[in-house]
């Protein structure tokens, strides 16, 4: 039978692993995870079993039982470039449960390792970002959201580190030899100076939300149900406790909006610069990059995000990457409406328009792969790191906004909270969706073209922009730009990094450099504490020739690993023929350690496609 996701070796006509006992010892002077797993399927099998795995040495095999018993396994000889390597297990008659042991490489896509000079705390730092298909380079399993687990896992970290993960903090003990499995010998698992960190996770999630982090890691409580925690010392946790303060509201919010808020705790980790989203679902330990804090409470609008997958990502998951829509059109809608609630409609409105903007940017981007705009790509032999876009959160927004407008608001809110019922815990496909909301929805395939919307290329001619008087406005005096009209201080007296943001994506891309220095000048946008406005500006200037934004380019390709930024400062440069081609590659030359390797890959290849 063919594998029920292309990215995973996973076989449909095999049972999935159900739980996962994980025991981690954490080497940082190797940057290597020596480890065992034991792994629970979902029913009996006998025969070959194959489990997703990338750059992992696999040591053995065993059955669970006791006295136990070795079992046949193989390793692909070469790797995909994309899946990495099958493992073939060959299981006696109606097993359940075996042990693997194993290492991870040191250069596992999803892990980063920092050295104590890369740190605030001057300790070393281990964090990884599993999603889309990087939890195989941590641990033997079958990578696809299709097959939920659960897991137990033990952190073994020296003792000045603390660890967190996206599952229950169990407690912080003393090793024991009976813990590690076999991940390595006793008197290493055991050794002085070695603390054990336990964990569980008994609400099933897709591998990709499998998380940890362990470093000098501090916190603060900022509600009953959430603290904040950091690497960086007391400087960052109190800026972040002060960015992040009204998050308990929110959480209320998404519970009148979508229904009980199932996992019991929402902390949050600010991670090191080189983190390579703006944040990541993680359940029960959303990830965060440092670059959220501006000082106005406007990070709240990621973490917004993050908390509306507690719904929709991580209770209803897609199945495959193929179906991605499901995770992030859903959430984008869902993030506005707890925005909307939270902060009003204007604020909405702006985040919607800049939505706009990328999601008609993406067309630019794809235009010689349509593919790629469509809500239901294929996606077989793509990496999804390479085709990630704004596409599956806007258009997906788009497409739910289009419902919501049909039917009305109340009851789309009707249907989204029996939506969430009803699949909660469980990873659907398109399919699935469909066939439900033309069930629950009488007559929608009448009113909407749900084919187009879901396999046409392109935006549908009902998509629809925003209308808001202060977004009529900054696309106003964005249009004025061209003819050398700069926006009056009265004009962005109120303004925040967002409508900074919204002006600078609706300027027109052939300005000369006169009036781009003239910006700069008068509003200091490329010194902004807001990563969002520095590099929307930066991004501006560079196809101007403006040679003296190159310093300010290189710091922030230096100082944050954000891909967010990256791929557009890169591109831009990349495009460029001469001094600015040469300046993207000497700076990720001088760079690239400090990326996570997810991040880094990406540059690579946009360095590589513009030569």
């Amino acid at each position: 039978m063919p594998p029920v996701d292309p990215h995973s070796y996973t076989d449909g006509d095999h049972p999935v692993t159900a739980k996962a006992a994980l025991a981690f010892y954490l080497d940082f002077a190797a940057s290597t995870i020596h480890a065992s797993a034991l792994l629970t399927l979902s029913a009996p099998h006998s025969g070959d079993l194959l489990l997703d795995t990338r750059a992992l040495a696999v040591h053995s095999a065993s059955t669970a039982s006791d006295p136990p018993s070795p079992i046949p396994f193989s390793l692909a000889d070469a790797a995909d470039p994309v899946l990495g390597s099958a493992l073939t297990l060959t299981l006696p008659p109606d097993t359940t449960s075996f042990l693997l042991t194993f290492s991870t490489s040191p250069s596992a896509s999803a892990l980063q390792w920092l050295s104590p000079q890369q740190t605030a705390s001057s300790l070393p730092f281990v964090f990884s970002q599993c999603q889309s298909i990087h939890a195989r380079s941590v641990f033997p399993c079958h990578d696809t959201p299709a097959a939920r687990i659960t897991f137990d896992l033990l952190l073994n970290v020296p003792t000045q580190l603390s660890a967190v993960a996206a599952a229950r903090h169990v407690s912080r003990r003393d090793p024991l030899p009976s813990d590690h499995r076999g991940a390595c010998d006793d008197a290493l698992w055991c050794a002085p100076g070695r603390i054990v960190e336990e964990f569980q996770m008994e609400q099933s999630v897709p591998p990709y939300l499998f998380a940890f982090a362990a470093g000098g890691i501090g916190f603060r409580d900022l509600g009953p149900r959430t603290r904040v925690y950091a690497e960086g010392g007391d400087k960052v946790l109190d800026e972040a406790a002060r960015e992040f303060a009204g998050v308990e509201e929110m959480v209320k919010v998404g519970e009148s909006l979508f229904g009980p808020y199932e996992w019991e705790r929402f902390d949050l980790l600010v991670l090191p610069p080189s983190f390579p989203y703006g944040g990541m679902e993680n359940p029960r330990m959303v990830f965060l990059t440092p670059t959220v804090i501006k000082g106005d409470a406007a990070g709240a609008q990621v973490v917004a995000h993050e908390l509306a997958h507690s719904w929709t990502g991580n209770l209803i998951t897609n199945k495959t990457n193929e179906d991605f829509w499901l995770n992030e059109g859903f959430t984008t809608y869902a993030e506005r409406r707890i925005v909307e609630v939270v902060q009003g409609e204007e604020r909405a409105a702006l985040n919607m328009g800049i939505g706009w903007r990328g999601l008609n940017r993406m067309m630019e981007r794809f235009k010689d792969n349509m593919e790629f705009t469509k809500l239901k790509p294929k996606m077989a032999g793509i990496d999804p790191d390479d085709v990630y876009s704004e596409v599956p959160y806007e258009k997906g927004f788009q497409f739910l906004w289009r419902i919501e407008r049909q039917i009305g608001r109340p009851a789309f809110d009707e249907f989204l909270k029996n939506y969430i019922s009803t699949f909660k815990f469980k990873s659907i496909d398109t399919e699935t969706f469909l066939e439900f909301l033309k069930t629950n929805v009488s007559g929608i395939e009448n009113q909407i073209d749900l084919q187009l919307w879901i396999e046409g290329t392109g935006i549908p001619p009902d998509a629809m922009e925003p209308e808001s008087a202060i977004y009529k406005k900054i696309c106003s005096l964005a249009a004025e730009f061209k003819s050398g009209k700069l926006p009056s201080e009265d004009e962005v007296a109120d303004w925040s990094g967002q409508e900074w943001e919204l002006y600078l994506e609706n300027l027109p891309t052939d300005v000369e450099a006169s009036q781009v220095t003239s910006l700069d000048e008068r509003y200091k946008l490329s010194e902004s504490r807001d990563y969002e406005v520095k590099v929307a500006f930066l991004q501006l200037a560079i196809p101007t020739g403006c040679r003296c934004y190159f310093n300010e380019v290189e710091k922030c390709l230096k100082q944050v690993g954000r891909m967010k930024y990256l791929r557009p400062l890169y591109s831009s440069l990349a495009r460029c023929s001469g001094e600015e081609k040469m300046l993207a590659h000497r700076i990720f030359s001088e760079a690239h350690e400090f990326y996570h390797p997810i991040a880094r890959s990406v540059a690579e290849s946009i360095l590589s496609k513009h030569g």
